[in-house]
């Protein structure tokens, strides 16, 4: 796994054991990053679901100002840290925060709002429909932000106060693109 873009590009991470953990393919990053390109200068990032913090990373590698990493695993978070070491990054400084707690328990507590904000919960579980649905009650969306769910399959409904504006697969990897409704914009059935 590495950094495939910006000032960090081909750096190696730190990544996981085993198969337990998923990291988002080069080719599907790349993507990603790709339509993702305008938005990151000087971008505040919520990395929900962090893992090894490769989005996250990428993120600042490319420009971003900051970055909160979230991740409720320790091991997680011990990986993360072995990368932002690596990188010369300080942990806790002005570019890069951590938080070790339950994706729910984060996005109660995070103060501000995020031009972008990563979703990439395990597939197993529906996590990142209640993220989204989270991250529109508290507003935490810049009027120009963009929320990233990346699951395996495509997304089907509706999340109250936020638009699905596209959808991209990239092999087995599913990206949807979520922004704030405009106001007086409502979804239909209400």
């Amino acid at each position: 796994m590495r950094i495939i873009g910006g000032k960090y590009r081909s750096r190696v991470l730190a990544e996981f054991d085993g198969q337990d953990v998923r990291p988002t393919s080069d080719r599907a990053k790349e993507a990603l990053f790709n339509i993702l390109a305008l938005k990151l200068l000087g971008a505040r990032v919520l990395d929900l679901f962090s893992g090894s913090g490769a989005l996250g990373l990428e993120c600042l590698s490319r420009g971003a100002q900051e970055v909160v990493f979230n991740d409720f695993a320790k091991e997680s978070i011990a990986i993360l840290k072995k990368n932002l070491v690596a990188l010369k990054i300080p942990i806790n400084g002005e570019e890069a925060k951590i938080s070790n707690v339950d994706y729910s328990v984060c996005l109660e507590g995070v103060r501000g709002e995020f031009d972008l904000i990563l979703i990439d919960p395990p597939y197993r579980f529906d996590y990142g429909i209640k993220a989204l649905e989270k991250i529109s009650q508290r507003g935490l969306l810049t009027e120009n932000g963009i929320a990233v769910y990346e699951r395996d399959r495509p997304f089907e409904g509706e999340i109250v106060g936020l638009e699905k504006y596209d959808e991209r697969k990239y092999g087995k990897t599913y990206f949807t693109f979520f922004r704030r409704k405009e106001k007086g914009e409502r979804n239909e059935g209400q």
